[in-house]
C-alpha cells in the first residue's frame, strides 16, 4: 500500500466539504497505519487509533450521532421549564396554539445551532490534527523508511524541521515520538522494541490532545453559546418586531412589570436545555466505535493488558506513564469523568493504546473499497459510513 505524500496531505486538508475531507482523512490514516506496520509488524501505531477516532468524528461532522441522540433523548414539550413558559405566555394573552409553534422555534434556534457548532468544532479539530501530524507521518515515511541500517543522524535531521518546545506551540513530543519509532525499526530486544512503539504512540497522543483542547472545549460547550440571541428570538417570536400592535403590547407589559416572569421563564428554559444538551454532546463525544466493540470513554476499560505490556521496563515509557496514568498498571479509574480535562483524557487514551496495541481488529480498513474509490474521485460515498 502506498502512503499519502505530503502533497496529498496538504491537498486533503484544503478540501472545502468537511464531510468529504473527514472521510478522506480517515482513509489516509488507515493507509499511513498500514505502511508503518510494514516496518513494525502487526503492532498498532498512532495512525491505527487515529483511523477509528477520525471515523467516529465523522458521525459528529455529518451531524448524525448528536442529532439522533437529541431527537431520542430530549422531548422539549415534556420539560417542566417549557410547560411553565407556555403557561405564562397564555396568561399574557397568547393563544394556546403557541405551544407547537414555540416547540419548533426552540428546536430550530437552539438545537440546530448546537448540532451545527459541534459539527464545526469537531471538523476543525479533525483537520487541525491531520494537517500537522498526518503531514509528519508522511514526511517520516518519505525521509526515513529507506534506511536499511541504523543511522540516528538521519532521523535527527528529519526531526530538526519540527519546532522545539512543549505543545501546544512546540513539537518536542513529536520529535521524541518519531525518534522512538525509528529506533524501534532497528531494535533487537523485542520487549524494548514493543515498549518504544507504545511510547511513541503516547507521545503523539499527548501532543495531539494538548493541541485539540480548544476544539474539544468548543464542542462540549456548544450548548452554552448564544444565550442572548436565543432569548431575543423567543421574545421576538411572542412579540413580532414587525407588528406595531405587538410591540406596543410588549412595551406596555414591560412597563407594568408583567414581562419579568416571562423573561425569567425563558432563562430557566435555556439553562435547563443547555445542561441536558451538553450531557448528550458529552455522551456522543465520549463514544468510540471500534470494528468489534463500542467503547464508552467514561467507563473503565475491560480489555486486559497484552502479556508483552503487562510489566514495563523502558525508562522513558515508565516515566511518561507515571505522569499521565493515575493508576499505574491497573485499568481501575481508566474511564474519563470529564472529557474536557486533558489529564482525564490522557489517562483513558494511555490505557486504550496499551490494551489494544496488538488487537488485530484494529487493523481492519475503515471503509469498503467501493467507498474508497468514490473518495478518490472526490465524491462522498453512499451507504453506511
Amino acid at each position: 500500500m502506498q502512503a499519502p505524500t505530503t502533497t496529498d496531505i496538504q491537498r486533503i486538508a484544503l478540501i472545502n466539504d468537511p464531510v468529504l475531507r473527514n472521510l478522506t482523512i480517515t482513509q489516509s490514516y488507515y493507509e499511513l497505519s498500514q505502511v508503518i506496520m510494514a516496518r513494525t509488524g502487526p503492532v498498532a501505531n498512532w495512525c491505527t487509533f487515529a483511523t477509528w477516532a477520525s471515523r467516529q468524528a465523522g458521525q459528529s461532522i455529518r451531524k448524525e450521532d448528536l442529532q439522533r441522540a437529541l431527537e431520542a433523548k430530549l422531548d422539549i414539550e415534556l420539560l417542566e421549564e417549557f410547560q411553565a413558559l407556555i403557561a405564562i405566555a397564555i396568561q399574557l394573552g397568547m393563544d394556546s396554539s403557541i405551544k407547537t409553534r414555540l416547540h419548533t422555534l426552540v428546536k430550530n434556534s437552539l438545537l440546530t445551532r448546537v448540532v451545527d457548532q459541534t459539527s464545526e468544532a469537531v471538523a476543525k479539530g479533525n483537520k487541525k490534527v491531520f494537517e500537522e501530524i498526518g503531514l509528519e507521518f508522511s514526511r517520516f515515511i518519505a525521509t526515513c523508511f529507506g534506511n536499511t541500517k541504523f543511522e540516528l543522524q538521519h532521523c535527527e535531521l528529519f526531526c530538526q524541521e519540527m519546532r522545539a518546545g512543549d505543545p501546544p506551540d512546540g513539537q518536542q513530543y513529536l520529535r521524541r515520538a518519531f525518534t522512538n519509532y525509528y529506533m524501534a525499526f532497528f531494535e533487537q530486544d523485542e520487549q524494548l522494541r514493543l515498549e518504544r512503539l507504545l511510547l511513541a504512540n503516547l507521545e503523539i497522543g499527548f501532543h495531539e490532545q494538548t493541541r485539540l483542547q480548544p476544539e474539544i472545549l468548543a464542542s462540549l460547550n456548544a450548548a452554552f453559546t448564544g444565550k442572548e440571541a436565543f432569548r431575543k428570538g423567543v421574545i421576538d417570536f411572542l412579540f413580532p418586531p414587525g407588528s406595531l400592535l405587538s410591540q406596543l403590547r410588549f412595551i406596555y407589559l414591560k412597563i407594568i412589570g408583567r414581562t419579568s416572569r416571562l423573561e425569567a421563564a425563558i432563562d430557566k428554559l435555556i439553562t435547563g436545555l443547555q445542561h441536558l444538551v451538553r450531557k448528550q454532546i458529552t455522551a456522543c463525544l465520549m463514544t468510540l466505535n471500534l470494528p468489534h466493540e463500542n467503547l464508552l470513554l467514561s467507563k473503565d476499560l475491560q480489555h486486559a493488558y497484552p502479556a508483552a505490556l503487562t510489566h514495563l521496563s523502558c525508562k522513558d515509557l515508565v516515566e511518561l506513564m507515571a505522569r499521565i496514568d493515575a493508576t499505574p498498571d491497573s485499568l481501575k479509574e481508566s474511564g474519563a469523568e470529564d472529557w474536557s480535562d486533558l489529564t482525564d483524557r490522557m489517562h483513558f487514551i494511555t490505557e486504550l493504546f496499551r490494551c489494544y496495541q496488538f488487537d488485530e481488529q484494529m487493523f481492519q480498513p475503515a471503509f469498503k473499497q467501493e467507498q474508497v474509490n468514490a473518495m478518490k474521485r472526490g465524491v462522498v460515498p453512499v451507504g453506511k459510513l
